[in-house]
């Protein structure tokens, strides 16, 4: 037993086995298989997963709320009087009660997120290919927007922030948020009072694949049910869930947009000798807290700062209130990786790309200037991972399973599109006239060179009466 200094409480030790260590340096074939696999894990569920949660979609697209209401009552999530949409004036009494300490650190995220959003915000270009051709590359905001904040065991007002923030910085005309109700049938008020202060147009009380399908789908409303009034389909859906949010997600892809499959949240320490493992302990936990699928990794060159870690971390975790999540996270995906120098190092974290990264070096600039793989990266011993869940003004929605070597942050573009328009005069459509011609007779379509040559007079023409009129 130990004793909590601030709380002054006793505390039971946490049983957490020793964390698993790899050789970076070894060339053993299975040493080299875990690392391959670790580094290519991916995010995608399983199909078992993928499968439940297209038979929910089926049922959400056929059956609308009645679907979404049974899915909520089967797998939790709903809200304690059936209500399915929370609209405005709710979200407003939730955001007049909040607690003036719980404002203004939701003020504060809201102002920091926005800040980095306002600068992401792309722009039109027009281009003049040849005298004649003007192509204009047009971003425009999207129309609607579905935003899924999880929900149920704890509130997430940090993911409403970072999914709604960049939506709003966008320009998008409305915004839908799902999330789900907590065991008793409720949603946390903070959450609430969070949508209201982002002008959210609705709250959809309903979590995992069924939200999705809420929000892909939509339903009509015949009047009979004031708890389900009509609730139109999105043209996105984006935010951070749970293997049935991702596979639904994924399900839907073709019939609305998606932000980016997001597994279990990962977070990894790239540290040398001369970091205090105290901190080093405190970053590699805190992504575990998630949940207890969520990979924690150390890379280090010194084994003596490994031992100490572990040690740390062994005395940390009965101080902490998720401690068995903690534990679990740690012993299934917990690793410490020892490497024979600092190059290795960074050519482990590279392969494995990881969602987060904190790096506490000797010189932690040069090092994070040769990180081109990471979800986002945290410069020094004054940068916790859990700054940038908050507050910093990054966006905390991140690509996970090895994903951040293909994929972005979470960030304005998400909520916009491009659209091209293309003008062409007489003096452009000559310069390409003989290219359309070739290309098209090559490709067997005769058509489309028939279109370019009847603006030149040299068409195929069907037989009948001129433009001009009937025949005389």
């Amino acid at each position: 037993m130990s004793v909590d200094t601030a709380t002054g409480e006793t505390v039971a030790p946490t049983d957490l086995p020793p964390i698993r260590r790899l050789d970076l340096a070894s060339t053993d074939p299975a040493d080299v298989a875990e690392r391959r696999a670790l580094c290519r894990r991916g995010a995608i569920p399983d199909e078992g997963v993928r499968a439940g949660a297209r038979a929910i979609l089926d049922d959400v697209r056929t059956r609308g709320a009645d679907a979404v209401r049974a899915a909520n009552e089967r797998f939790g999530g709903g809200s304690d009087d059936g209500r399915l949409i929370l609209e405005p004036r709710d979200l407003a009494i939730a955001r007049d009660r909040l607690d003036r300490a719980d404002r203004a650190a939701l003020d504060q995220a809201i102002d920091h997120v926005g800040r980095f959003a306002a600068t992401q915000r792309p722009g039109t270009t027009r281009t003049t290919i040849v005298p004649g051709i003007e192509i204009e590359r047009r971003w425009l905001p999207l129309d609607r927007v579905g935003c899924y904040v999880p929900g149920g065991s704890a509130p997430y007002p940090s993911s409403l922030v970072m999914t709604v923030v960049p939506a709003r910085a966008a320009g998008v005309g409305q915004v839908v948020v799902a999330t789900p109700a907590d065991a008793e049938g409720a949603v946390h008020p903070v959450l609430l009072g969070a949508a209201a202060l982002l002008d959210v147009d609705a709250v959809l009380v309903s979590g995992g694949a069924q939200a999705i399908g809420a929000l892909a789908f939509g339903w009509e409303s015949d009047g009979r049910d004031p708890a389900a009034p009509p609730l139109d389909p999105v043209d996105r859906v984006v935010g951070p869930g749970n293997p049935w949010v991702t596979a639904a997600k994924l399900e839907v892809a073709g019939i609305v947009g998606i932000d980016l499959p997001a597994g279990p949240s990962e977070g990894m320490v790239l540290a040398d000798d001369t970091a205090d493992p105290a901190i080093v302990a405190a970053d590699l936990v805190t992504q575990a807290e998630h949940g207890p699928d969520s990979p924690a990794i150390l890379v280090t060159t010194s084994p003596a700062l490994a031992d100490a870690v572990e040690r740390e971390i062994v005395d940390l975790l009965p101080h902490l209130e998720r401690r068995g999540v903690l534990a679990a996270a740690l012993g299934r995906h917990g690793r410490i990786a020892l490497a024979p120098d600092l190059d290795a190092a960074v050519a482990f974290v590279e392969a494995y790309a990881p969602e987060h990264l904190s790096i506490d070096v000797r010189d932690p600039e040069a090092v994070a200037g040769r990180i081109r793989h990471a979800g986002s990266i945290f410069v020094g011993p004054w940068a916790p991972e859990s700054a940038g869940d908050y507050a910093t003004g990054a966006n905390h929605v991140l690509p996970t399973g090895g994903l951040a070597r293909s994929t972005d942050p979470l960030g304005v573009e998400a909520f916009g599109r491009y659209t091209q328009i293309q003008r062409v005069d007489e003096t452009g459509l000559t310069a390409i006239r003989a290219t359309v011609g070739r290309l098209a007779t090559a490709e067997g379509l005769t058509a489309h060179r028939n279109a370019v040559e009847t603006r030149f007079g040299a068409g195929v023409r069907a037989a009948g009466p001129s433009r001009s009129g009937a025949a005389g």
